[in-house]
C-alpha cells in the first residue's frame, strides 16, 4: 500500500508564498510513475476542490480557475514527490491541502479517479 505525506503548511501574510510537498512512501514501486498527481484543499464549510494535477509523465499540467498563475505542480519521480508552489497567496486560498494520486490528470480535474489520498497540511493565509 502506498502512503502519501504532505509538508510545508504553514501560517503566511497575503501576497506571500508557500511551498507544499508530498512525499510518496511504501508500496510505491511501479505505482508512483503510473499515476497522475494533484492537490486538492478544503476550507471549513466548503467540499474539497480541485486545485492543480500533473500527468504521470509530468508534461501536463492543469489548474483550476481560481489558482492559475500563481500556483505551480511539479513532480519529481526520481524520488517520488510532487510539489505545489503557492504565490500571491490570498486570505481564500487557507484550506487543508490533500495530496492524491489519479488515474489521470484530466479526472482528477474532475475530482474523480482518485486512488489515494494524504492526510493533509494546513494553509492559512492572513490579510
Amino acid at each position: 500500500q502506498m502512503q502519501l505525506v504532505e509538508s510545508g503548511g504553514g501560517l503566511v501574510q497575503a501576497g506571500g508564498s508557500l511551498r507544499l510537498s508530498c512525499a510518496a512512501s511504501g508500496r510505491t514501486f511501479g505505482i508512483f510513475t503510473s499515476y497522475a498527481m494533484a492537490w486538492f484543499r478544503q476550507a471549513p464549510g466548503k467540499e474539497r476542490e480541485f486545485v492543480a494535477a500533473v500527468a504521470w509523465g509530468g508534461g501536463s499540467t492543469y489548474y483550476s480557475d481560481s489558482v492559475k498563475g500563481r500556483f505551480t505542480i511539479s513532480r519529481d519521480s526520481t524520488k517520488n514527490t510532487v510539489s505545489l508552489q503557492m504565490d500571491s497567496l490570498r486570505p481564500e486560498d487557507t484550506a487543508v491541502y490533500y495530496c492524491a494520486t489519479a488515474r489521470t490528470a484530466e479526472s482528477a480535474a474532475r475530482t474523480m479517479g482518485i486512488t489515494t489520498w494524504g492526510q493533509g497540511t494546513q494553509v492559512t493565509v492572513s490579510s
